[in-house]
């Protein structure tokens, strides 16, 4: 698997997110066909994996915990939805 930044072709989504969030920063990635959307706030991380077409894959969630919060599965909360699931690092 290969993270692909992609930021700067979603130019308005991390306006709007820095502007109406408390995140101090935005990475927009491309993982194959999913999307995946890094913030940071002073107390948390937070990774958005989405896919239009397909559910998003264990290998892919194992991915971002390790590979962008290098964290583990265990300090992580995650909400997992058809087509979206949101992790949340606590910093503070």
């Amino acid at each position: 698997m290969k993270l692909i930044d992609v930021t700067n072709n979603h130019s308005s989504l991390v306006a709007e997110q820095l502007g109406n969030t408390d995140a101090t920063f935005i990475k927009v990635y491309s993982l194959g066909p999913t999307t995946v959307i890094f913030s940071g706030a002073d107390t948390h991380k937070d990774v958005v994996l989405t896919n239009k077409e397909r559910q998003i894959k264990n290998n892919e969630i194992s991915y971002a915990i390790s590979e962008i919060l290098n964290s583990t599965p265990e300090q992580v909360d995650i909400l997992q939805s058809p087509n979206l699931v949101e992790l949340s690092l606590a910093t503070a």
